[in-house]
């Protein structure tokens, strides 16, 4: 049996051109990995618009609680209440930032895998391989 990485060989005793075993392991791991990959982008995505929505609705209240401050004759003290808003809609645009970039990341390496993939793809259907392939 011949190693992964070595040409295959025909019954003749010939050289075969044909993927090496790593190329096609490495083929068959992106494909498994790219609906991963693309579920994980379309959570993250989900996860952005609604960290945007509560940011939305944390300006609101926050805007509507000052409102309420301004317009009782009893002075009730909601500074507190909107300092601590204010500090949770900081934490959500931190946190949709660091989405952000993780999901941009995520769609650059997509990019780079679906490129390399039809690159891989192109090579073996010319049957034209890199110098020192082991596929020659």
């Amino acid at each position: 049996m011949a190693a992964a990485g070595s040409a295959a060989v025909s019954g003749a005793g010939t050289p075969v051109a044909g993927p090496s075993g790593r190329d096609l392991f490495a083929e068959g791991l992106l494909e498994f990995l790219r609906p991963a990959v693309q579920q994980l982008d379309s959570h993250v995505h989900a996860v952005r618009e609604s960290q945007v929505e509560l940011r939305e609705q944390i300006d609101n209240l926050a805007t509507e609680l000052c409102r309420i401050n301004e317009d009782q004759k009893v002075a009730l003290d909601l500074d507190p209440y909107v300092k601590k808003l204010l500090n949770a809609r900081r934490r959500v645009v931190l946190v949709n930032n660091i989405i952000q970039n993780a999901q941009e990341r995520l769609r650059r390496l997509n990019h780079s895998v679906a490129k390399e993939t039809a690159r891989r793809r192109a090579m073996l259907d010319s049957g034209v391989y890199p110098p020192g392939s082991p596929s020659k």
